[in-house]
């Protein structure tokens, strides 16, 4: 009953990089646009907009091909679009964004077609959009590293080397918490010690059928896990119950219930208070105010408590289910319910809302979003001038190829809970922790910036892994991949310290560490690696072998490669000048080799089947003469890095 049910795509994540054009880059927040995109004062007011007039003199100019003043006259029309506009009228939106593209801000086009592609129904060539801006319909979702691909690294290196891998680990919370049935829908309250939730594990019969009634269970942290769940007294019912929330006292409890005698439609929002004893009393439902002939329920409390935002698919909505919201008067009654308006709403599932207790971020589930890793994900979007921007997807490290919904967060942050199934059974789901990576931090709003270009060339590097550690904290930051111009963007928290690495199979490892003090944006140089090459540092004493310190920079240089590319192997080449016996030559050569070759694999941890040695003593000069230029070029040692199996470009 308070699982709301929807045909899905699933989209498989990709191994690869795709190659991108015109790849959409605005991590940060929105700027400032001249045609305010995020304030439809008509939502809310009239169900459609429509002016006669106005609509005549738009469809002359488009006759006329007046793109100039088609342009102000769109502005003027879509501003005023009421719900259904949205989708009967999206070819206006279309249009607007196409012109703005042209006499206005390239953002605020954007973000148009955007709202274009969320509630688009018929009339608009997608085929023109989606390929003119492809990355409208992926925006960051592909420029993350698939996690297969990446924990097989991290796991290859994390012994050895500086990059560790995610502390992340997906925890059921065991039988403590779970039943054999359903449990979903967590809840804290404001010290995390009390977590409600909506369970299916009580079992009864209907109508001479078996039915495993919905209620909602509570359950304490004890002093070091949760300890076994319990049903809320005086709540639960023959009907079905779930999908709580506490207010910060704990004393108010907002829930749905359904299919109950006098309710307004198939679930309704109720709320109890507790009394002195602890009992939970004065059962209320919470009226037409916030009700309607349709399903209501996830109910969640603003930080002040004077609104509710909730779920609904209530009859003049954009989409199958939008988020609502309610506002309390100053004598205490909920105002009559509002629509979130079509940056938060699409044409599809809004579900789910959740207010971080302490910062100000709302988080919900949506399967309508342009950019999703699986069906139903988790977005967050931040209010900016009283007006909440567009959702951001909060990464991959939380939103897989199923749905992730009926989640909440911790006060402090840290920890994730949400319901999972692993076989994406909606009947057999399970409580989970999981502690909160860098892209569901409500508190991960600051941006960097940065390009990555060929040292010698100038041009950018286009393949690459571009990953982020939180030194302090250790929370999870998800790796991406560098764009197709070598750039790359993170959001992270402000005023913390950070490890960047950036790694690929073209250029030497880069390490950058930094303190977050506002926007950063850094411009790095890369050093392509070649098939073979050699490097200044190593060249060693007439007839001696021994390394000296001055090497060790550029030999750790291959030694991060080698961690970094756990596919290729390397051979250690050494040469000699004319000088001496060609016997001693060769001997030195291969010592000189060898010394490198134990470096690699006794200091530097590689294992010893990569990395083999040769020496060909003074057979294979790079110049002939013997000045001593030609004998100091002719004295080397290379490196030649493949793939086995694979020609060398």
């Amino acid at each position: 009953m308070l699982i709301v049910t929807a045909t899905f795509s699933v989209e498989a994540q990709k191994r690869k990089k795709n190659k991108r054009s015109n790849s959409d880059r605005t991590a940060e927040l929105p700027e400032e646009l001249p045609f305010d995109l995020y304030e439809f004062k008509n939502i809310n007011v009239i169900t459609e907009y429509y002016n006669k007039r106005k609509h005549q003199k738009i469809q002359k100019l488009e006759e006329e091909r007046n793109w100039p003043q088609l342009y102000k006259k769109l502005q003027d029309y879509v501003k005023n679009f009421a719900v259904q506009n949205f989708y009967r009228d999206t070819y206006l939106l279309w249009r607007l964004a196409k012109l703005t593209e042209l006499f206005g801000n390239m953002n605020e086009a954007k973000s148009l077609y955007r709202l274009v592609l969320r509630h688009h129904h018929r009339g608009i060539n997608l085929q023109e959009i989606e390929l003119y801006y492809d990355s409208l319909s992926t925006q960051e979702t592909e420029k993350y590293v698939p996690l297969d691909y990446y924990y097989e690294l991290v796991e290859f290196r994390q012994a050895i080397d500086t990059l560790r891998p995610p502390r992340g680990v997906l925890l059921n919370m065991g039988p403590q918490v779970n039943s054999r049935e359903a449990d979903y829908g967590p809840s804290l309250n404001i010290d995390d010690s009390r977590l409600i939730f909506t369970s299916k594990r009580t079992e009864t019969t209907k109508a001479l059928e078996k039915v495993y009634n919905e209620d909602i269970y509570y359950s304490d942290f004890g002093s070091l896990t949760w300890e076994r769940a319990l049903p809320m007294d005086n709540i639960n019912t023959i009907y079905n119950e779930g999908s709580a929330t506490l207010s910060r006292d704990g004393n108010t409890i907002f829930f749905a219930r359904c299919e109950s005698p006098g309710g307004f439609g198939s679930c309704d929002i109720f709320t109890a208070t507790k009394n002195e004893n602890g009992n939970w009393t004065n059962v209320q439902n919470l009226g037409s105010n916030i009700n309607s002939v349709g399903w209501d329920s996830h109910p969640a409390l603003s930080q002040s408590e004077d609104t509710l935002f909730f779920a609904s698919d209530r009859i003049g909505g954009f989409g199958l289910s939008d988020i609502y919201y309610s506002v309390k008067d100053k004598n205490g009654f909920w105002q009559p319910s509002k629509n979130m308006g079509p940056v938060i709403n699409t044409r599809q599932n809004e579900v789910s809302p959740f207010m971080h207790p302490i910062e100000n971020v709302l988080y919900f589930s949506s399967n309508g979003q342009l950019y999703n890793f699986g069906e139903f994900d988790i977005y967050k979007t931040y209010s900016k001038d009283g007006k909440w921007l567009e959702p951001l997807n909060i990464g991959p490290l939380v939103n897989g190829r199923g749905s992730e919904f009926y989640f909440t967060i911790d006060s402090k942050a840290e920890k994730l809970y949400y319901a999972k199934s692993a076989n994406n059974d909606l009947d057999k789901l399970d409580l989970y922790s999981f502690p909160l990576p860098m892209g569901a931090q409500p508190s991960a709003n600051t941006p960097i910036s940065g390009t990555l270009t060929n040292k010698y060339t100038g041009n950018p590097f286009d393949d690459g892994i571009v990953s982020i550690i939180d030194l302090e904290n250790g929370v999870e930051i998800a790796p991406k991949f560098l764009n197709d111009d070598g750039t790359f963007q993170f959001d992270l928290i402000n005023s913390q310290n950070y490890l960047m690495v950036i790694q690929g199979d073209d250029f030497f490892r880069i390490e950058e560490v930094f303190s977050l003090d506002g926007p950063m944006n850094f411009q790095l140089e890369g050093e392509p690696i070649a098939s073979r090459m050699q490097f200044e540092s190593i060249e060693f004493e007439n007839g001696e072998a021994d390394l000296q310190t001055k090497m060790y920079g550029d030999l750790n240089k291959i030694v991060n490669f080698m961690y970094d590319n756990p596919d290729f192997k390397i051979k250690v080449l050494g040469h000699t000048d004319a000088d001496g016996r060609p016997d001693f030559n060769l001997e030195l050569s291969e010592k000189r080799a060898k010394n490198i070759r134990d470096y690699i694999v006794i200091f530097g941890g590689i294992q010893a089947e990569r990395v083999s040695y040769e020496g060909y003593g003074s057979t294979k000069p790079l110049v002939q003469g013997n000045s001593e230029e030609a004998k100091a070029l002719n004295r080397r040692v290379e490196f030649e890095i493949y793939r086995p199996g694979v020609q060398n470009d």
